[in-house]
């Protein structure tokens, strides 16, 4: 397999996002900006799970109520696919704060503050391999062939 940098980004609907049925209409959106879903799964995320994902922020003001709340419920956690695709999917998700996030981005419209903004979406290439190795194994993806 070729690596797929550039290519990939990791995104999580949110707790809050999921308990609210935001998960289809999100997703409705991400498929009309163009992305291919390359591995998708439902879970809730343990304690020790979340920390191990958010260690880099450990130490930061808001990381309790992080993970507090990201254990608060299940996430749907996705690989999507298109070139440049974290540079794409960061602006079709919007700034965390969606009072400061553009019209139509997806925490404008689905996220309840900045602590609840719906959808997680990787912020680097490099952040993007790393989030989706987390995730998922290298069998459960299955990247379009003309990316590839």
């Amino acid at each position: 397999m070729k690596d797929m940098t550039g290519n990939i980004t990791l995104t999580m609907i949110k707790p809050a996002a999921v308990a609210k049925n935001f998960v289809v209409p999100i997703l409705s959106k991400i498929d009309e900006a163009g992305f291919h879903i390359a591995a998708m799964k439902t879970l809730w995320l343990t304690r020790k799970e979340a920390e191990t994902f958010y260690a880099e922020h450990k130490g930061k003001p808001f990381y309790p109520t992080l993970i507090d709340f990201m254990t608060s419920g299940p996430i749907v956690a996705a690989i999507l696919e298109r070139p440049k695709a974290v540079e794409h999917f960061r602006k079709l998700i919007g700034n965390t704060d969606p009072e400061k996030a553009e019209e139509g981005t997806i925490r404008k419209m689905y996220a309840e503050n900045i602590t609840k903004n719906a959808i997680h979406g990787s912020d680097s290439d490099e952040r993007a391999r790393i989030e989706a190795d987390f995730f998922f194994s290298r069998k459960d993806r299955f990247y379009k062939h003309d990316l590839i």
